[in-house]
This record gives C-alpha cells, sequence and structure tokens, in this order.
C-alpha cells in the first residue's frame, strides 16, 4: 500500500495549495473592487482637466509655460515603469516589463539619451538583474496609491523638463480594461500636449487670468496622469492575480480529482487482489 500512502500524501498537499490560491482570489477580488472605484474616481476629474487646459491652450501660451516646450528634437528621456511588489498575477509584470524595454530600446534607436526611473520590486528586481542602469526607485507604495505619492513621482521630472534638462518623459503601466484585460500601455506625460477640441468651445470666465490657473492646472494635469496610471495599475495588478489564482485553485481541483480517481483504483486493486489470496488460500486447505 506503499502507494496509496504515496497518492495521499500528494492529495494533501494539492488540498492545501487550493486553500491558500482559493484564499488569494478571494483577497485579489476585494482589492480589485476598491481598486476599480479607485479608477472611475479618478477618470472623470482627468477628462475635466484635459477640457479645460485644451480649451485655453493656445500658441501664445505654450511659448510662456516650460510644460507645454514641443522640443524640436528629443535628446534626452524619462522613462517612469510602474510595476507590482508582488508577483502571482501571471504575465502582468513582465509584459509590462517588455513594453518598457522595446520603447527603451526605440528611444536608443534614434539616438535618445535614455534614464530610467522604477517603482516596485518586480521591475526593480529584474532591471538590476539585467545590469540596467536606473535613475531613481521607489519600493514603498502601497495598493493605495495617493496623489502626494504621484507628485513625489514626478515633480522632480517637471522641474527638470522646466529646466530643459529632459526632453521628454514617459510613463509605462497598465491599462485597466476589465478584470481580464489589462494591457502595457506607454503614455507621454510631458511635454503636455492638450487634445484637439473635438465639440463646440465653452465661454469660460478666467479669474484671475489664463497664465495664472495654467500655472496651476499644468502640474496638476501632470501629477493626475501619474495618480491615474499608479492606481489603474494597480486595478489591473489585482485583476491579474485574481485571474491567476483562479486558475489555479481551477487546476489543484482537476489535479485532486484525478488523484481520488487514481487512489480510489490503486485501493480497489489491493483489496480485488487481497480476496484472491484469501479465496486463493481457502481453496489450498479444501
Amino acid at each position: 500500500m506503499a502507494k496509496g500512502r504515496e497518492l495521499k500524501g500528494r492529495i494533501k498537499s494539492v488540498e492545501n495549495t487550493r486553500k491558500i490560491t482559493r484564499t488569494m482570489e478571494m483577497v485579489a477580488t476585494s482589492k480589485m473592487k476598491r481598486a476599480q472605484e479607485r479608477v472611475a474616481a479618478a477618470r472623470p476629474f482627468a477628462t475635466v482637466l484635459t477640457e479645460v487646459i485644451s480649451s485655453l491652450y493656445s500658441s501664445e501660451l505654450a511659448e510662456r509655460f516650460p510644460l507645454l516646450r514641443q522640443p524640436a528634437t528629443i535628446r534626452r528621456a524619462a522613462v517612469l515603469v510602474l510595476t507590482a511588489n508582488r508577483g502571482l498575477a501571471g504575465g502582468f509584470n513582465s509584459n509590462i516589463i517588455k513594453e518598457a524595454r522595446g520603447l527603451m530600446a526605440r528611444l536608443t534607436s534614434e539616438s535618445v539619451d535614455v534614464e530610467l526611473h522604477v517603482v516596485g520590486r518586480k521591475g526593480l528586481g529584474y532591471f538590476r538583474y539585467v545590469g540596467q542602469d536606473i535613475k531613481t526607485s521607489r519600493t514603498d507604495i502601497t495598493d493605495r496609491p495617493t496623489v502626494t505619492e504621484a507628485g513625489e513621482l514626478v515633480d522632480g521630472l517637471m522641474d527638470r523638463f522646466a529646466s530643459g534638462a529632459l526632453d521628454a518623459v514617459y510613463v509605462v503601466s497598465a491599462r485597466f480594461k476589465s478584470a481580464l484585460s489589462t494591457p502595457p500601455h506607454t503614455e507621454k506625460i510631458l511635454p503636455v500636449t492638450p487634445p484637439e477640441r473635438t465639440g463646440p468651445s465653452r465661454d469660460y470666465l478666467l479669474f484671475p487670468s489664463a497664465d495664472a490657473i495654467l500655472t496651476e492646472l499644468l502640474p496638476a494635469y501632470v501629477r493626475n496622469a501619474v495618480y491615474r496610471a499608479l492606481v489603474e495599475n494597480e486595478a489591473g495588478f489585482q485583476g491579474a492575480q485574481r485571474t491567476a489564482m483562479k486558475n489555479a485553485t481551477d487546476n489543484a481541483t482537476d489535479i485532486l480529482n484525478m488523484l481520488r480517481r487514481t487512489f480510489n483504483r490503486a485501493r480497489q486493486a489491493n483489496i480485488t487482489q487481497e480476496i484472491s489470496e484469501i479465496v486463493g488460500g481457502s481453496a489450498a486447505l479444501e
């Protein structure tokens, strides 16, 4: 019955693993719902900011605001890569890293001097492993990112862009579309490029002036872009982990069913063998 004892041990091990993956799936589901709420709350504010800046934008104002400066040639660029601190989420982190590597390779091929800024242990660990120079890194941002943390990530980059030390700033993160769709996404947040107006322009009463308003709104617009990337990245991670843990739980259930059938067949074979031995021994005594 050595095989039966071995199967019992494997069944127990898979049952314990399934308990863990099921618990992680439930935790990820709960966190994903809260992250989705933060994504939904961040998007309307971003839409209004974009609309206001687009309405106020003019070529004359652009010449007076460094964040609106459109360099003729990009020579120096910063890439901010947002990854998670944890794994067990399928290809979530690896897809973001792949997107970042592709962006950096494209910029380098265009003779752009690229500097890397990384958020998250997974991205930091990978780029350190491959020997990539990292300008700054953060691993202390939790699953509830704040606007203050977004400002800490991008304020220094804004100052350097305004002074001319950088010509562009990119953010690479996951775009949350649904729990099952979290594709990697690259957004160029600097220079600020307001989208074209798509509807009738609104008349605004500007106080004290358009210059004063843009002075406050432009940095807020850039910080909000990074904040949205953080919350969407977190929602994407929780969705990816939920999917990965659900698949792991389902696979564990399938393995358990197979092991239990194998165990039952082995036990039945053992019982049949014992009965045959008893019958054979009884016949020999007669």
